[in-house]
């Protein structure tokens, strides 16, 4: 019976949380495959790009769509790849909240920091910028924006620096994650807190939320998510010209997306927490609350989830599993946390189950955690407090276990050396 009344509870208390911002918006379905045709033309596949004609005729332009997602799949490594940025830079600037609702205390703290900004009571920051190799019609969206964390020096000079990329949710604030990060400090461990694709700094003006991250623009969706893997993946370039050995990355539900498919493509990230986690893009957009304003617009179009799902195979991890897994039985080094919430009603239960299922039967070392909450309810007291414990304890224990690896193998590398020295001598 207790269990009956906490699941309606919560499952009350996730519904009052993903209706209380009004703000969102029902856009009608677009193709948008000339978010997609840069990318096609240049590698080579201008043959798949559809005419004109096919714009009107949703038939003909959903199977085009789902070839080119197919397509995408096969050839992920090109379509995830990318040219290094040459333009890295360090920029100081006062952190902005850039809130993504128009409730009246949001509005109030945001107006809060600006007047602590002006008034010169609020520290300024450090943020990586570069120009991102995927680009958009939006120039604020191109400049990829990460704040710096960077851990302070270690009294040890032969310890590897480590670092993490942290990714928040969809539609997160200018500050979501920060606290994350500064724990991480006190790990030893530097962070970069990304600013996914059309947030914060990077969203375009004429939106109030990151409406363009997620939408019912079935290209626009991928370059998304494109953008935001090869953003992570620069991020490391970044970090390596700093003297960084060992990468790890930190992602909640969108992110966790993000997080998962740059990982699969990405051997340097070796720690990877997955904060929230579900197996196809179009599954959560059909089943979640947070997305239902996204169901309305494909549902009106005629459009069901299996043909969804289909839209959006090529940015979904569940396409990606052999790739995380890696031609090694161990996933190429990698270590995993899945995080998931028993009541979660924007990442369905069913499907963050089979996420833990598919690592299970990988061989890729992981650790599953279950939160007794929801998706939303996971950033309020007390759950935000045990999903912190549950993240920082593993990236402390990931890292920790990448340094006595690096130390063994040194150990190792010596013992061999100076076998042979001794070999030689005896001679």
């Amino acid at each position: 019976m207790f269990t009956d009344w906490y699941a309606r509870w919560m499952y009350e208390w996730e519904t009052r949380l993903t209706t209380r911002d009004e703000n969102r918006v029902v856009r009608p379905l677009e193709w948008g495959f000339e978010w997609i045709v840069p990318f096609l033309e240049a590698h080579g596949f201008g043959s798949v790009v559809p005419g004109p004609e096919v714009e009107g005729d949703p038939a003909a332009a959903e199977a085009a769509m789902t070839r080119i997602n197919q397509l995408l799949i096969r050839h992920s490594q090109s379509f995830f790849g990318y040219e290094r940025p040459t333009d890295f830079r360090l920029e100081e600037r006062h952190p902005r909240l850039f809130p993504t609702n128009v409730r009246p205390e949001t509005l109030a703290q945001d107006a809060a920091l600006k007047r602590q900004a002006a008034e010169g009571k609020l520290a300024p920051a450090q943020y990586l910028r570069f120009t991102s190799p995927e680009r958009t019609p939006h120039p604020e969206n191109d400049v990829a924006n990460a704040r710096w964390y960077p851990a302070p020096v270690h009294k040890d000079p032969t310890r590897p620096k480590q670092a993490i990329v942290v990714l928040p949710q969809w539609n997160a604030d200018g500050f979501s994650h920060n606290s994350l990060c500064t724990i991480f400090n006190r790990m030893g461990v530097s962070a970069l807190r990304l600013s996914m694709p059309y947030h914060d700094i990077r969203r375009p003006q004429e939106l109030e939320r990151s409406d363009y991250a997620v939408s019912a623009n079935v290209g626009r969706n991928i370059s998304a998510c494109r953008q935001a893997v090869v953003d992570i993946r620069c991020c490391l370039d970044w970090l390596e010209e700093q003297g960084y050995e060992h990468f790890g990355v930190l992602g909640t539900s969108l992110g966790s997306c993000y997080a998962y498919l740059a990982s699969a493509h990405d051997a340097r990230l070796r720690v990877n927490a997955f904060n929230h986690a579900s197996t196809a893009f179009g599954d959560v957009v059909w089943t979640g609350q947070s997305t239902r304003h996204i169901r309305q617009a494909v549902q009106e179009a005629g459009l069901t989830q299996e043909r969804v799902r289909a839209l959006w195979a090529a940015v979904s991890p569940v396409s990606y599993y052999e790739q995380f897994r890696g031609p090694e039985a161990n996933g190429a080094g990698k270590n995993v946390l899945v995080v998931y919430a028993n009541y979660d009603l924007t990442f369905p239960r069913e499907y963050s189950l089979k996420v833990a299922d598919a690592f299970r039967r990988s061989g890729v070392r992981h650790e599953i955690r279950v939160l007794p909450c929801g998706h939303y309810t996971t950033g309020e007291s007390p759950y935000k407090f045990i999903d912190g414990w549950y993240m920082g304890w593993f990236v402390y224990r990931a890292f920790k276990a990448l340094r006595e690896e690096k130390a063994s193998r040194a150990s190792s590398e010596a013992t061999h050396s100076s076998g042979v020295e001794e070999e030689a001598l005896s001679r």
